[in-house]
């Protein structure tokens, strides 16, 4: 059977631009090694309400920890970017612009992701508002196309397709969060995976050669 990783983001979530960073980067390799990667857009914000999950900066602790953890991460993926001041955004009208390009454009779908994630987090342009959407789908799309997707994201087929895939990312597969991974093994087994730091895991369920977080010790001095 079939590897595969189903991988649930919302742009509104920098951890989400990590993940999806990773995995491009290790795209080929992992195809290489018969694993599929799917990416999925859903609503942040349908999520913490459904599970009962409270955002980090809402807790003034978790806020004043991920001013350290998130320079961390940003670091090791390989980005450099200030929270833009507009943060947190109301992230339905991206999502729902992902999710009908992932209907209709599929092929297209991982650059509009990106052009979307690198709009935001590193053009510091608030994607919820049509004007900034337009221009990040830009990047991606010829104008009649943004304006096709534009108008698709207020279709309420579109949107009841969006709330969908919130609510039964949630109830059948137990999100609290995004990134929200699904993985399903060589023996058809799926498995829930939380966050971009829990790779190594994902690797050893697939069963992946990987090096994982392996220390190198100083050589012993040479008499």
């Amino acid at each position: 059977m079939g590897k595969k990783i189903e991988c649930y983001l919302d742009c509104v979530s920098p951890y989400s631009f990590y993940a999806f960073t990773y995995l491009q980067q290790n795209a080929d390799a992992l195809a290489s090694l018969g694993v599929e990667i799917e990416y999925i857009p859903v609503f942040l914000g349908g999520i913490n309400v459904g599970s009962g999950n409270k955002p980090p900066w809402t807790l003034p602790a978790k806020a004043a920890y991920s001013a350290y953890d998130g320079k961390r991460a940003q670091k090791y993926f390989g980005h450099d970017f200030e929270v833009p001041a507009f943060f947190p955004i109301l992230s339905l009208l991206p999502q729902r612009a992902l999710t009908y390009i992932k209907r209709q454009h599929a092929h297209k779908l991982v650059p509009a992701f990106l052009a979307c994630f690198d709009t935001m987090w590193n053009g510091h342009l608030d994607i919820s508002k049509p004007e900034n959407l337009s221009k990040a789908l830009g990047k991606a799309f010829s104008r009649a196309e943004v304006e096709e997707i534009l108008a698709a994201a207020s279709n309420p087929e579109i949107k009841n397709e969006l709330t969908a895939t919130t609510e039964r990312v949630v109830k059948e597969l137990g999100a609290f969060g995004c990134p929200w991974f699904w993985v399903t093994n060589g023996e058809g087994k799926s498995e829930p995976f939380f966050g971009s730091d829990r790779f190594n895991f994902m690797w050893d369920f697939l069963e992946l050669p990987h090096e994982d977080l392996r220390l190198k010790p100083e050589g012993k001095a040479k008499l």
